[in-house]
């Protein structure tokens, strides 16, 4: 199911399921934001899971190309989380983290989920905007969860949205 949209600078996008072919382009975008990227195999081994789905963000007209941004999250028993989601930086700040995390809710909500988890970086002050933004709560931190490029480390929030 494609879902088109025009993002504020009217440039024509496309939401796509992922798939399993997807992993070595999700690896480069993955990569820009991300001290340890996840690989190509890591993302298809996931995307071949039945409980793991997510969505493309693709510039329009453009063919099969890359990516701009995408969602990977993962439903089971009633419960979902956002496993990763990035969005390139030349794409940044356009809305398309907006309507990759919209689209996973809508299908959670058609999937009739009771919540949705995630973990941010507790610096990404732009990402936990879009968060709260879109109803999520702080409810837990982790701390020394993310690495940063140099031998340091950062906290994660753990965030929840209630579906129902």
């Amino acid at each position: 199911m494609r879902i088109p949209f025009v993002t504020a600078r009217q440039r024509d996008f496309s939401l796509e399921p992922l798939t399993v072919e997807d992993g070595d382009a999700l690896f480069h975008l993955h990569r820009e934001g991300f001290a340890r990227p996840w690989t190509g195999s890591e993302f298809a081994d996931l995307l071949e899971q039945d409980t793991v789905f997510g969505y493309a963000a693709r510039a329009v007209g453009r063919g099969h190309e890359a990516p701009a941004g995408f969602v990977l999250a993962r439903l089971v028993a009633g419960e979902a989380e956002i496993l990763t989601i990035a969005v390139a930086r030349s794409h940044r700040r356009l809305g398309l983290g907006w309507r990759l995390m919209d689209a996973v809710l809508r299908e959670l909500h058609a999937q009739r989920a009771e919540a949705l988890f995630l973990e941010v970086d507790e610096t990404n002050a732009p990402a936990i905007a879009l968060y709260r933004r879109l109803g999520f709560i702080q409810v837990g931190k982790r701390p020394d969860y993310y690495r940063t490029g140099g031998s340091g480390a950062n906290g994660a929030l753990v965030m929840r949205r209630d579906l129902r």
